[in-house]
């Protein structure tokens, strides 16, 4: 049996075999035949020329090291698919990746190599490959995504309504983008593309959420409206407001814990009582109790950083001591009254001991917001929040940082932190204070150098009947007797700059025509009027 009929293709209508090692080219048609069936290979017409088309098979080796067979068809002739055939085998292992993998195929590959990421966020990634990606670019291969396709392929994305029916927002549109990117990149480190042409993509209105406070003005626009920012901020007031109407909640603890030391919700469920040193006055975040669709997902924090201790003011230990009382309290009671109670150990819990679910303390926080006749804001914005109060207080970014738990100082600085009112007022104030006192200084320095610039009076006679007497005299001439002097000559101050270096000297008498009026004259130097 020959190599073609092992591999049971590359027959023509007499038997005849055009193969080349490695693998196998081979002819085949697209006729039917009765039944309907297409007759491919047992065409009787594939002797005659012009009709069927030229494949290639064989077997390569992609970039993982994996073997795998690849087809090519529809060469017009035989020396056509075998110089495509060969030019297959001759490519690099990452450009025949690139050229025979779909974009479906890699985004799945992408998906399954990425084991270090949390379940949230493997979650919001699967949803963007299986809903999004795929259904639209899923059948392109991975050479042919440049930027004219992608998007035209994102405008069509955006059109497709939601869950709401509404056209698909620029949040939305930016979380697929990134999802693209992160698989896109891989592609770019294993040297299957050159660039990510995700680039070339530009989501039109998306703007990065930025932390607002409920001033008075947003407030009455919300009553009247109902528009809310996307992260919205409660003012001091506002917190010590929400605090005094939930005192009697089970889970005022955590409320309390979330507004002013800005643990994560995820923190807060999973905090236990073997990290609170309540006499050292210090919690540690260790554990981080989250959902991923309808599953809980406990493990270690967000990031290195979360893992961190937190400060305990007074107060705060205060209220733990109490929370912690009342949940000794509540086991009591159900032990009495003969129901089940599970020491968890974790901090807040239900009714039975059990650890709470972070969906409950989300809508639980949301009933309680709306009853207190606050203006809105989400749970995780208590985060925001606390930042905000703690860099009000005093706290720099470095102690705001390792609060928050943060791995850069940029994301503290830019998206945790907004300047309250009150931060703002302190430095619209001391900018104006600086301002004022600067323009005093000037004046005062001003008005200084004029005083040293006037003619001293050394008889308190105004200092213009001195310089009256001397235009008199040069009016009589230097031989007319003048009279008794009534005001001291002008002396040379050393600080007068209009003075000239040496005395004054009248060489001879001034000479006036008849029509010319006294005022005319020119005084002499340092009597010129000052002028700033």
């Amino acid at each position: 049996m020959s190599r073609c009929d092992a591999h049971g293709e590359g027959k023509t209508g007499e038997g005849r075999c055009a193969m080349s090692d490695p693998g196998v080219i081979f002819k085949r048609c697209g006729c039917r035949g009765q039944d309907g069936r297409r007759l491919e290979k047992f065409c009787p017409r594939l002797e005659d020329r012009g009709h069927g088309t030229w494949y290639f098979h064989c077997s390569t080796t992609n970039f993982l090291g994996w073997s795998e067979r690849v087809r090519r068809g529809g060469f017009p002739s035989q020396a056509a698919a075998r110089r495509a055939r060969d030019a297959w085998l001759d490519a690099t292992a990452a450009d025949r990746t690139a050229d025979g993998w779909t974009v479906e195929r890699w985004l799945r590959h992408w998906l399954d190599s990425r084991l270090r990421i949390r379940p949230t966020t493997r979650l919001h990634y699967t949803r963007d490959v299986e809903l999004v990606l795929i259904p639209h670019l899923g059948k392109y291969r991975l050479a042919d995504l440049d930027g004219p396709l992608l998007r035209a392929a994102f405008t069509k994305i955006a059109k497709v309504p939601n869950r709401k029916g509404l056209p698909q927002s620029p949040s939305a549109m930016q979380h697929v983008r990134n999802t693209l990117r992160a698989a896109l990149n891989l592609a770019v480190r294993e040297g299957l593309i050159e660039s990510n042409p995700t680039r070339h993509i530009e989501i039109r209105g998306y703007q990065r959420p930025y932390a607002k406070i409920w001033t008075e003005g947003r407030v009455e626009q919300w009553e009247q409206t109902g528009e809310r920012p996307a992260v919205a901020l409660w003012t001091a007031r506002h917190l010590s407001t929400f605090l005094d109407s939930v005192v009697d909640d089970p889970l005022f603890a955590l409320w309390w814990l979330a507004g002013l030391r800005g643990l994560r919700r995820g923190e807060l469920c999973g905090l236990r009582w073997e990290a609170v040193g309540l006499d050292q006055q210090v919690l540690f975040v260790e554990r981080n109790r989250t959902t991923a669709g309808y599953r809980i997902v406990e493990g270690d924090p967000k990031t290195a950083a979360g893992q961190r201790p937190v400060a305990l003011d007074r107060h705060t230990v205060k209220v733990l001591r109490q929370h912690r009382q009342h949940q000794r309290d509540q086991r009591a009671r159900r032990i009495a009254a003969g129901k089940p109670w599970f020491d968890s150990g974790y901090v807040f819990t239900r009714p039975d001991g059990l650890p709470i679910n972070p969906n409950y303390a989300t809508t639980r926080f949301r009933k309680l917001a709306d009853r207190s006749g606050l203006p809105p804001v989400r749970l995780h914005d208590l985060r925001h929040g606390a930042a905000s109060l703690a860099h009000e207080a005093g706290a720099d970014l470095k102690t705001l940082q390792d609060l928050l738990g943060h791995s850069s100082i940029l994301v503290t600085a830019d998206t945790y932190t907004s300047v309250l009112p009150a931060t703002q007022q302190h430095c619209a104030d001391a900018t104006a204070k600086l301002v004022l006192a600067a323009a005093r200084r000037t004046r005062k320095k001003i008005k200084n150098k004029a005083r040293r610039n006037r003619p001293p009076n050394k008889t308190g006679a105004p200092a213009a009947a001195g310089s009256q007497d001397i235009t008199e005299r040069q009016l009589r001439g230097q031989n007319s007797p003048a009279p008794s002097p009534t005001v001291a000559a002008p002396e040379r101050h050393p600080r007068d700059t209009h003075r000239p270096k040496g005395s004054v000297k009248v060489k001879g008498p001034t000479r006036v025509s008849a029509g010319q009026a006294s005022y005319d004259l020119v005084r002499p130097k340092g009597l010129e009027p000052l002028t700033f």
